[in-house]
């Protein structure tokens, strides 16, 4: 599913699923129709291995802007969630990353060239632009590039109020109308193929994508903008129908998804674990290297296919683990006004997928 419908699905039906596979920005509405029930740290095994980037507001030194995980994270005696420790918890945390765009790289020098969300703007890649096509996601990637290239400000870019909505979609609105924005994606295998069509030059990305685009020998990296990554925090909450061995085989899973193996096949595709020294064990010195430590690949190394992907000599855009989490500006979030920001969002996808049909069937 997508995140909308699987948000609203594990809201309005939990007895449709034993555990919501999610991000921290998604479990708001969930919490608030109590589908999911609070999980007991104590039955977390590795709880104690947990790094502190969805467990410490203001891990790193920055907080950032938006759904900071630790803000929802403890389960307080009155059910409301924050940050203070408690033996209950929300969701429990798995892995994460630190995001930007993907830019197209044969003929540029990306981390000197394009060194702002504001690039995404830049009249220089007109008509070679797309955001994701996610609401608490999209509409920050579009925010930080307006921000940056001082179109518009945010008292709060992370809960906007309706005049700010209202202003960022008329812009955005302005910018497909002149072709500047492409239609939005939605399935992360889409930018790869828009990508190597030559459709696309910048783009709203997801770490995987990357990787398969390396794969396939395609030259693309990660902009590290001045203003900061946006950063996200996935998890796994527990229905609150589940009861009994079904409850305790829920619990055995979210230990084995904490173990090391699960955290080396995302490090393959560019995430991180919140259990790193689990995750070690399970990654070679050179994987380790180049994922979490950010090191230059001493070797080429593959993805989970076994197929090549990270060429001799590459080095990850941002750098290190900690030198990323420290670089994060603002995290995905679901603003007081979610529902109103869907309704706009969709009137722009819609109208980037309408023009598009248009200029197809005048060409």
């Amino acid at each position: 599913m997508d995140f909308n419908n699987a948000q609203r699905t594990a809201a309005l039906d939990p007895s449709s699923y034993d555990v919501y596979d999610q991000c921290f920005h998604n479990l708001d509405i969930v919490w608030y129709w109590r589908a999911i029930q609070p999980i007991e740290t104590r039955r977390i095994r590795n709880w104690s291995d947990l790094d502190e980037f969805p467990r410490v507001s203001g891990a790193q030194g920055r907080q950032g802007m938006g759904d900071v995980p630790a803000s929802r994270l403890f389960v307080q005696h009155d059910m409301t969630l924050s940050s203070s420790p408690t033996g209950q918890i929300s969701m429990l945390p798995t892995f994460y990353n630190f995001d930007s765009f993907a830019v197209e790289s044969s003929e540029i020098d990306v981390d000197r060239e394009i060194t702002s969300w504001a690039s995404l703007l830049d009249p220089k890649w007109s008509g070679q632009v797309a955001l994701v096509d996610e609401p608490a996601i999209g509409v920050f990637d579009l925010a930080l590039a307006l921000s940056a290239s001082g179109q518009m400000k945010f008292e709060d870019m992370g809960n906007m109020s309706v005049e700010e909505i209202d202003e960022l979609m008329d812009l955005a609105r302005n910018l497909i109308m002149t072709g500047h924005l492409r239609p939005f994606w939605l399935r992360a295998g889409e930018p790869v193929e828009r990508f190597l069509s030559g459709e696309l030059k910048l783009a709203s990305i997801w770490s995987p994508t990357i990787v398969e685009m390396k794969h396939l020998g395609f030259q693309v990296r990660q902009a590290r903008p001045l203003e900061g990554y946006r950063g996200w925090h996935g998890g796994m909450c527990l229905s609150r129908n589940l009861e009994g061995e079904t409850l305790d085989r829920a619990y055995d899973w979210l230990n084995w998804y904490l173990d090391g193996y699960a955290g080396s096949v995302v490090a393959r595709q560019g995430y991180y674990m919140c259990a790193p020294n689990r995750v070690r064990a399970h990654l070679s010195e050179a994987e380790w290297n180049y994922w979490y430590e950010g090191l230059p690949a001493p070797e080429e190394l593959n993805d989970n296919a076994g197929r090549p992907a990270i060429r001799v000599g590459e080095v990850r855009s941002g750098g290190s683990r900690l030198d990323r989490a420290r670089h994060v500006t603002i995290w995905n979030s679901t603003m007081d006004e979610h529902n109103y920001v869907v309704r706009r969002w969709s009137e722009l996808v819609e109208l980037a997928s309408a023009r598009s049909r248009t200029n197809r069937r005048a060409g």
